[in-house]
C-alpha cells in the first residue's frame, strides 16, 4: 500500500541472535532519533561526500533531493498525505542538509509521524467504507497508477480516491466468487492488519528510510542498511545461518511457517509442519515463553535466532486449529543450516535437434555468493558460487553432456570477485572486466589461473532482471566468443558497490551504526564498452517482458551515464557471433511452429498490455465481461497445453482479489508446486539453440583460441 511497507518483510529466515520481548505497537514517544543514529548519519555523510564514485556536496540542492525522495519512500503513490501536509513540510526542503550536519534529525521523524497519523485516518475511513457497501452499476474508473499524480488538495478528494480504491478491492473479491459477508470480513481485516504493521515500524525503520533517501539521491545503487538489515545481507551472501531452518511469513497477526529448509533442525525434528503458526518463543535461560501474536515478523525472527547448539522453545498452533486452539511447546537445538535454494543447482535437459538427442547440462545460479567472513578467517571450505559451479560442471561432464547452459535469469548480481572467478572456469586465463574508480584509475580484473574446468559448448541464459555480476560474466563470455548469450537484454547496471561497515570505521564494540552500500567504481567490458544503461545484448533474443523505461538502469533518473574507455588486449576464441544469424533463423522458424513457445509469447504480450493500463472500470458488468474474456482465453491456453501432453497443467488462477499472504499456506504450497513442475519453455529453447550451435558450429564452440585473431593477452 506504500513504499515504506517494503520494510515490513514478507518473509524472513529464522536464524542467529536474541532480543528482549517488545511491545506489539511502537509508541509515538519512541519515534525519536537517537544519538547513535545522528552519529551514523555523520559517518555516512563523510563517505558520500568524499569517497563515493559520484561524490556530491550535502547542500541545499541535495537537501531538496532528499526531501522529495523521503516523501516518495513514505507515500510515493499519494494515498495518505495531503497537499497541505507537504506544504507545511516545505521549510525542510532546504534544511535537511543542515539537520544531518548538526545531528538534529527531528524533521525526518516529524514528517513520519504525520504520515503515520494519515495512515490511521485512512484506515478508519477504509474500514467504514466496507460497512457501507457499493453501487457497482455506476460507470466510473479506479486509477491505480498514481506515481505522477498530485497530492490530494483536501480530505474530501482523498476520501473519494479511497472510496474507489476500496470499491475496487470489493469488486475483485466479488469477481473471484466471494460472498458479501466474506468480502467485508476480508477487507476489514486487511486494512486493520496494514495499520498494525505500519504502527510496528520503529525508529530504526524510520531512520533507515530517511538515510536511504539521502543515499539514493546521489545514485540509485547506493543505500543504507541498519544493523538488522546488515546482518540479513551478510546471511544472504554466505548462504548459511545458525537457527531452526525455516522461512517464516506474516499471516494476519500470526507468524506462519512458510517453508522448512531440508536438513535443518525443524525438518529433522518433524513435529512442526508448513502452515503451523508460532505463537510463542522461549529461551534456555528463562522458563517464560514470550507471546509473539501480533508481533512484527523480524522481531519474532530475532527471538528465534541464536548460536549453534543452543536451545529455543517454540509454542506452536497447528494449521488445522482455530485461533485459541490447543498449542504445544517444542524444544529444538539450533544448528547451522545451508540455504541450498539460493545455491547453484544442476540438471540435464534432453532436446531433439536435427533428429539427434542432445544432453544439455543446466546450472541455475540465483546469485553470485561468497562467505567473505569464512574466507577471511582462512576456512579452507568457505562457500562460494565459483566453487559450487566448478563441482557441478565436473559432475555434468561425468554424465556425458553435450553442452552447458548457465542460467542467470533473475540473478541480480553479488560478488564482483565471484564473477571474475566464475569466468575463469571457462577461459584459460586473461582479463575479465575493467574497473574504474572515482579518481579515474582503471584496474583490470583477471582470471590468473591457467586451465579450464569446462571447455565444451556453452550458453548463458539471461533476462531483464540479470544484473551487475551477471552482466560482467555474460559480457566476458560474449567478448571472448566463448559461448552464446541467449534471452533478453540485461538490466544495464555497470557500477560496483562496496559495503562500508560504519561500526568498524568508528571503532564501535557493538553494531549500532549499520552499513553503507556505496558505489565506488564503474566497470567496463574488456572491449572498452559498458553495460551501463545498455546491458548485455543477447546473440539470440527472446521477446522482452519489460520495457527499458519501466525496469532497468535506464528507468532511474539519476543513474550514471553510458561511457566507454579503451579496450584491453585479449585472445579471443573462435567467435560464435558468426553463428548468431543462423541460430536466430532456426529459433524463429521453430518458435513459429512450436505451440508451447507460442503460448508463452502470447502470455508475454498480454502481460505487457496489462502493465500498460493505468486504470480499471468499477462497473460490475464491464468487469464481468472482461473477466469472462480472460477466463476464455486462459481456458483455451490450458486446453492447448493439455493437448501437448503437459502432465502438470492445472487450471490457471486469475485474480482472486487477495493480497500476498492472504490465501494461506495451503494455496501458497500448491502455487509453488505448480510453478516448480510447469515446463520451462525458455530454458528448453535455450538448450535447443545450443544444440543448434553444436550441430552447425562444431568446434567453434569449444575453448580454443582463434588462430586468425591477432590480438594478444595482456602480460
Amino acid at each position: 500500500m506504500t513504499r515504506i511497507a517494503t520494510f515490513i518483510v514478507a518473509f524472513a529466515l529464522a536464524f542467529a541472535g536474541s532480543v528482549e520481548a517488545k511491545p506489539k505497537q511502537v509508541s509515538l514517544s519512541d519515534l525519536e532519533p537517537t544519538r547513535d543514529q545522528a552519529e551514523a548519519a555523520i559517518w555516512a555523510m563523510r563517505h558520500l561526500t568524499r569517497i563515493h564514485y559520484k561524490s556530491e556536496a550535502l547542500d541545499n540542492r541535495m537537501s531538496a533531493e532528499i526531501f522529495e525522495r523521503y516523501l516518495d519512500s513514505l507515500d510515493g503513490d499519494k494515498w495518505f498525505l495531503l497537499a497541505s501536509d507537504v506544504e507545511e513540510f516545505e521549510p525542510y526542503r532546504t534544511t535537511l542538509d543542515d539537520a544531518i550536519k548538526s545531528k538534529a534529525l527531528g524533521a525526518a521523524f516529524t514528517i513520519y509521524k504525520r504520515y503515520l497519523k494519515r495512515v490511521q485516518e485512512r484506515t478508519v475511513h477504509a474500514r467504514a467504507l466496507v460497512k457501507q457497501g457499493f453501487d457497482f452499476t455506476v460507470d466510473e474508473d479506479y486509477v491505480y497508477d498514481r506515481e505522477d499524480a498530485p497530492y490530494a488538495s483536501n480530505t474530501a478528494e482523498l476520501d473519494d480516491l479511497w472510496r474507489r480504491r476500496v470499491k475496487n478491492d470489493w469488486l475483485r473479491l466479488t469477481l473471484a466468487g466471494k460472498k458479501d459477508a466474506e468480502i467485508a470480513k476480508t477487507l476489514d481485516k486487511r486494512y486493520a492488519d496494514f495499520l498494525v504493521r505500519v504502527q510496528q515500524l520503529d525508529r530504526e525503520d524510520v531512520f533507515q528510510t530517511f538515510l536511504n533517501a539521502y543515499a539514493m539521491a546521489i545514485e540509485p545503487h547506493t543505500s543504507y542498511l541498519g544493523p538488522r538489515a546488515s546482518e540479513n545481507f551478510a546471511i544472504s551472501m554466505r548462504l548459511s545461518l545458525e537457527g531452526i531452518g525455516a522461512v517464516l511469513q506474516r499471516e494476519g497477526e500470526y507468524t506462519m511457517v512458510r517453508t522448512i529448509v531440508p536438513g535443518g533442525p525443524l525438518d529433522l525434528d518433524g513435529r512442526v509442519k508448513v502452515g503451523d503458526k508460532i505463537v510463542g518463543v522461549g529461551q534456555p535461560d528463562s522458563a517464560e515463553v514470550v507471546d509473539v501474536v501480533g508481533w512484527r515478523l523480524d522481531d519474532v525472527v530475532d527471538l528465534i535466532r541464536g548460536p549453534k547448539g543452543t536451545e529455543v522453545r517454540l509454542e506452536v498452533l497447528p494449521k488445522t486449529s482455530l485461533s485459541g486452539g490447543e498449542t504445544s511447546v517444542i524444544a529444538l537445538q539450533r544448528d547451522k543450516v545451508a540455504l541450498e535454494e539460493q545455491a547453484a543447482q544442476k540438471k540435464i535437459v534432453e532436446v531433439e535437434v536435427d533428429e539427434q538427442t542432445r544432453r544439455i547440462g543446466v546450472i541455475e545460479l540465483p546469485t553470485f555468493y561468497m562467505d567473505f567472513a569464512a574466507r577471511q578467517r582462512g576456512d579452507a571450505n568457505y562457500r562460494s558460487s565459483t566453487r559450487d559451479v566448478s563441482k557441478l560442471l565436473k559432475e555434468l561432464k561425468s554424465e556425458k553432456i553435450d553442452g552447458v547452459v548457465i542460467d542467470l535469469r533473475n540473478n541480480g548480481g553479488g560478488s564482483l570477485a565471484e564473477a571474475t572467478d566464475l569466468t575463469g572456469l571457462f577461459i584459460d586465463s586473461g582479463p575479465v572486466v575493467q574497473v574504474r574508480d572515482s579518481t579515474g584509475r582503471t584496474q583490470i580484473e583477471r582470471d590468473r589461473r591457467s586451465g579450464v574446468v569446462y571447455d565444451g559448448p556453452l550458453a548463458v541464459l539471461v533476462n531483464r532482471a540479470s544484473a551487475s555480476a551477471s552482466e560482467i560474466f555474460a559480457a566476458a563470455i560474449q567478448d571472448y566468443g566463448r559461448g552464446l548469450v541467449i534471452g533478453e537484454t540485461t538490466f544495464g547496471k555497470g557500477t560496483v558497490q562496496n559495503l562500508v561497515d560504519l561500526d568498524y570505521i568508528a571503532d564501535n564494540d557493538t553494531p549500532k551504526y549499520g552499513q553503507l552500500k556505496m558505489t565506488i567504481a564503474q566497470f567496463f567490458r574488456i572491449d572498452g564498452s559498458s553495460t551501463q544503461h545498455k546491458g548485455v545484448v543477447p546473440d539470440v533474443a527472446f521477446p522482452t517482458t519489460l520495457d527499458a523505461e519501466e525496469y532497468g538502469e535506464s528507468s532511474f533518473d539519476n543513474a550514471l551515464p553510458y561511457t566507454e574507455i579503451e579496450a584491453v588486449n585479449y585472445s579471443r576464441f573462435s567467435t560464435v557471433a558468426t553463428l548468431a544469424e543462423a541460430l536466430a533463423a532456426r529459433h524463429q522458424k521453430r518458435a513459429a511452429a512450436d505451440e508451447e513457445l507460442q503460448l508463452f509469447f502470447e502470455e508475454i504480450a498480454d502481460y505487457r498490455q496489462a502493465r500498460a493500463e493505468k486504470s480499471v472500470s468499477l462497473n460490475l458488468a464491464t468487469r464481468q465481461r472482461e473477466r469472462a474474456e480472460d477466463e476464455r482465453k486462459q481456458a483455451e491456453r490450458d486446453a492447448r497445453r493439455a493437448a501437448l501432453g503437459d502432465a502438470h497443467v492445472t487450471p490457471s488462477r486469475l485474480d482472486d482479489g487477495l493480497n500476498a499472504g492472504e490465501p494461506g499456506a495451503a494455496v501458497s504450497e500448491i502455487d509453488d508446486e505448480d510453478e516448480d513442475e510447469r515446463p520451462d519453455v525458455l530454458l528448453t529453447e535455450a538448450a535447443r539453440i545450443l544444440g543448434d550451435a553444436i550441430a552447425i558450429g562444431g568446434p567453434l564452440l569449444a575453448a580454443q583460441v582463434d588462430p586468425n585473431d591477432s590480438s594478444k593477452a595482456v602480460h
